[in-house]
């Protein structure tokens, strides 16, 4: 809740403010100048403790002492968060290591991850007395604004880049948004949307200059710690594109630890694609971001310049964890693996973070012997064209049982 919520904190230049007085990005540093949201954790640990948490809901507002909303505005009717947790012993198996689960945030409303921080995104539209928000995106964090933006009245526009994938398009439009394809990769569709937001006065819902949104993305660790309890697993992995995805999940967990609801908090590895690994690049080199142009059929973490990839790497540094980036070939070989053999589909980006797995256990970094979490952040069902270029067609025969009998015996 905003009375749990003490500062925001500049990333670049540690200036402190007050939620009062700035609304988006550090004063000193501008756009650069993402602010963390800190809380009065002592105050935090007295409120949210095991036994009160086992009578609240099973969703991500049960963590409300450690969102910045207020306890007097309605929340969207929508169900977010509390999203299964899977072991996988032949997954484990077929890469290498010792136990391995998967979390599945393909089962939120709008099937992805990104329901978590479009939610919070429009309670605090909504505090604004906003009538309209907005958000520039590769597809997932688009449909899931319109979705919830549609679940309370709220008008959405939304900006995404011309190549995004039909089904998150398809999303957007019967959710109601008003939507724009914008000509041009990821990056001129967010310059656009800056602008439009400055222009219209519309509540800016993107990551990469709303601090609150990164609280929304927190609570998929605040789960995990929860739901894993004493089985925490050494490794907690998910895919990169802006770069606030992993550094929310590592603050939950942190934060889990910092009131006393974890022991420990997880090593994170962070997954990019090969043809879009800036923040990859940033990490192993130990200098700023360069930015890139990107190719990938991982379309969700297709971005050349992310604006979060400070959060994202100190996230890393400070949990001893480590990043890798991986082929095209490598995220479809995942896709099919964790359909087929744990029995979640995954759309590319997500599968970026199991391929991604493998090539640490493969390479060393992540021990045979140690244990992983795999966040699975959006359904298979977001790109179907990936998927199925990734397996072969069904086979159309005549309704006859002798027809049949032939392709199975192979004559």
């Amino acid at each position: 809740m905003m009375e749990h919520v003490t500062k925001l904190r500049c990333v670049i230049c540690h200036g402190e403010y007050s939620p009062a007085t700035v609304p988006y990005t550090c004063p000193a540093c501008g756009v650069d100048g993402i602010l963390d949201v800190e809380y009065d954790y002592a105050a935090v640990a007295r409120a949210m403790t095991a036994p009160v948490l086992k009578q609240r809901p099973l969703s991500h507002w049960r963590y409300e002492e450690l969102l910045p909303i207020e306890r007097s505005l309605p929340l969207p009717p929508l169900q977010v968060g509390w999203t299964p947790v899977y072991e996988t012993p032949r997954l484990a198996r077929h890469i290498g290591l010792r136990s391995l689960y998967l979390k599945d945030d393909g089962r939120n409303p709008t099937a992805s991850f990104k329901d978590r921080a479009s939610s919070v995104g429009v309670v605090k539209a909504m505090a604004q007395s906003a009538t309209a928000i907005a958000c520039a995106s590769t597809g997932n964090a688009a449909s899931s604004l319109a979705g919830f933006s549609a679940s309370v009245g709220l008008e959405s526009f939304i900006f995404v880049p011309e190549m995004a994938p039909e089904p998150k398009v398809t999303q957007l439009l019967v959710f109601g948004a008003n939507v724009f394809r914008v000509q041009g990769t990821y990056r001129v569709a967010y310059d656009l949307c800056q602008e439009a937001c400055a222009r219209f006065g519309w509540y800016n819902r993107n990551c990469a200059i709303n601090p609150y949104l990164v609280e929304g993305k927190k609570t998929v660790g605040l789960e995990i710690a929860e739901q894993m309890g004493d089985l925490l697993p050494d490794w907690v992995v998910l895919s990169v594109g802006d770069g606030c995805t992993i550094a929310g999940a590592y603050k939950g967990l942190l934060e889990m630890k910092k009131i006393g609801l974890a022991t420990r908090v997880p090593r994170m590895l962070g997954v990019q694609a090969e043809g879009a690994r800036p923040i990859v690049d940033a990490f192993s080199s130990n200098t700023d971001l360069v930015p890139v142009e990107t190719t990938t059929c991982a379309d969700s973490i297709s971005v050349g310049m992310p604006r979060n990839w400070r959060k994202a790497v100190r996230a890393v540094r400070q949990s001893g964890g480590s990043m890798v980036a991986v082929s095209d070939a490598e995220i479809r070989a995942a896709m099919l693996d964790t359909a087929r053999l744990a029995a979640v589909f995954a759309e590319p980006a997500a599968a970026a973070a199991m391929a991604g797995l493998r090539r640490a256990v493969a390479t060393g970094v992540v021990g045979a012997g140690e244990s992983a979490l795999v966040v699975i952040t959006g359904s298979g069902l977001k790109d179907i064209k990936t998927a199925l270029e990734t397996t072969a067609p069904a086979r159309l025969i005549p309704p006859s049982l002798s027809a049949l009998e032939k392709i199975l015996l192979g004559s």
